[in-house]
């Protein structure tokens, strides 16, 4: 056969066979795959945001109510003499005929109460965390009675729930916490200026509140003792952790202990973490006496699930680090310490704050082991300054969102997604940070 007879029968580059084809036509579906399954990934995403977002926002903005409250010192201070001690026996009671009364004189004043409506009816707007407040603040300031304030007062639950759309006139014709001529008092307190929604500062910082008054409920507390037990976390795990590491990636000889010890702890990453929640009732309330609901059992518990994690990142940050310079510290009269702490150890650090800030963001959102050590008890009043505020009573934002979706009001059901959006937020904060810390800290070579 000619060389001219060899060229015609070898097949073109320009034209593909059957093979090129299929492999091709394969690559092709592999493509199709990935973009679906992220196409579906980003829908579930935006669905969860969506769902979260639209109920939840409504927490973050509160109906409330300016009235101007006479502060009468016959009814607040009989003696006159603006003793404290005297005045704080004018209970919350007294202080919420006040407010009534002076909702009442608005409303007859303005000719805006419907027909038949009773002045208890009109009182009833008002929400019952409000007396509290304005007795607070008297008790804070004697010098205010005698003298009439513009004072702001949150609406009842039922009515923010009218306008934000939770409550109807046919809802409230069948409940028996309002009636339609309530909601139409509102309506006409709104329209007169003396009723409005603004931002709610209060979800933020005030404490749980008890199901009669769920428009005062926030995640003071709670956002309080997941800081506490993040501190204590980053206290123990990170240099227990790094540590451990350190030790058994350096140190420890190769022999089955070694082998087993490092099985455990990529067995320990895969544990439920409900089993350090019996854990840490077993040993650290049961045996060693700690309080129950505190940050400190809370944070023990959190830093032996979070461990695991740590120890696993830093071992590969170690090992990522070329071998190289550590041969060349050692070879120009570095002590093995000097090598660890100079040189592999500040090149490993973007791993290990990025394993560690995982670790953290982790055992923020656990919920399981925190409700084996007590922390869903209700809890009003905030935890000291730390170190005595470690083992005072506090919630956690994942505990808190169990704790809301438990309360039978459906305004509880919204501060539970405002909850889970300040959770999300802090998350979302916690993984930029490790984002930037690794880009910052990152060597290439």
């Amino acid at each position: 056969m000619t060389l001219a007879d060899m060229s015609h029968h070898r097949p073109s580059l320009y034209t593909q066979d059957a093979r090129t084809k299929a492999r091709n036509a394969a690559e092709k579906r592999f493509r199709i795959y990935g973009i679906t399954a992220v196409t579906l990934g980003v829908l579930a995403l935006i669905v969860l945001l969506t769902s979260v977002l639209g109920s939840g926002l409504g927490s973050f903005r509160q109906t409330m109510m300016t009235l101007p409250v006479t502060l009468d010192a016959a009814v607040l201070d009989k003696k006159g003499n603006r003793n404290p001690d005297e005045m704080a026996k004018a209970t919350t009671i007294t202080y919420g005929k006040v407010l009534a009364q002076a909702l009442e004189a608005v409303v007859a004043e303005k000719g805006l109460a419907p027909e038949g409506m009773k002045a208890k009816e009109i009182g009833s707007l008002i929400s019952k965390e409000a007396p509290a407040a304005l007795r607070d603040m008297v008790l804070a300031n004697p010098d205010l009675i005698g003298t009439t304030i513009e004072f702001n007062v949150l609406a009842n639950g039922r009515i923010d729930g009218f306008f934000k759309g939770r409550v109807t006139m046919e809802s409230a014709a069948l409940d028996s916490n309002v009636s339609p001529a309530q909601l139409e008092l509102a309506q006409a307190l709104r329209d007169a200026g003396m009723l409005r929604l603004a931002f709610n500062w209060a979800f933020i910082t005030n404490p749980d509140a008890s199901e009669l008054r769920p428009e005062s409920a926030g995640l003071g507390v709670a956002i309080l003792g997941s800081a506490y037990m993040m501190l204590i976390v980053l206290a123990l795990a990170l240099p227990i952790g790094v540590a451990a590491s350190i030790y058994l990636e350096e140190f420890a000889p190769q022999n089955r202990f070694t082998d087993l010890i490092e099985v455990n702890i990529a067995n320990l990453a895969a544990v439920p973490s409900i089993v350090f929640g019996i854990l840490g009732l077993a040993v650290f309330i049961n045996y060693a006496g700690l309080p129950q609901s505190s940050p400190l059992v809370g944070g023990l518990v959190l830093t032996l699930m979070t461990l695991p994690t740590i120890i696993i990142a830093t071992r590969a940050a170690l090992k990522a680090v070329p071998p190289s310079i550590k041969d060349a510290a050692l070879g120009v009269g570095a002590s093995k310490m000097q090598t660890i702490f100079h040189h592999l150890l500040p090149l490993a650090l973007p791993g290990i704050l990025t394993g560690t800030i995982i670790g953290l963001a982790q055992a923020l959102g656990e919920t399981a082991p925190l409700l084996l050590i007590g922390m869903v008890a209700f809890v009003k009043e905030y935890p000291a300054a730390p170190p005595e505020g470690f083992l005072d009573p506090a919630a956690a934002l994942p505990v808190q969102v169990y704790n809301f979706t438990q309360r039978s009001d459906p305004a509880f059901i919204e501060r539970a997604s405002g909850a889970i959006i300040v959770l999300l937020v802090f998350l979302l904060a916690m993984n930029i940070l490790a984002v930037l810390l690794r880009r910052r800290f990152e060597r290439r070579w």
